[in-house]
């Protein structure tokens, strides 16, 4: 089962207004708890999206790479190397 947290959060002035103007019964969210939860997993889509557009980069790379650039490798030489 999930863990829910509670949190307090203190906004004042333009950010207090700009909250305001986004929730209610005629705005984009019924209420700030649905903003804050919307901002947090928007947050964790960019998060997400910048390392895996970081993986894909790497991997790009490594394909570019010339064939005479690869070592044979075993489990054993991968986990020795990450071990270091």
């Amino acid at each position: 089962m999930p863990r829910t947290r509670t949190l307090t959060v203190r906004v004042s002035g333009a950010l207090s207004d700009f909250v305001a103007a986004n929730t209610g019964e005629d705005c984009t969210y019924e209420n700030v708890s649905e903003y804050i939860r919307d901002l947090i997993r928007r947050d964790k889509e960019r998060v997400e999206a910048k390392a895996f557009d970081r993986l894909k980069a790497e991997l790009t790379h490594a394909f570019a790479a010339p064939e005479q650039s690869y070592q044979p490798l075993t489990a054993n030489d991968v986990i020795a190397r990450n071990r270091s």
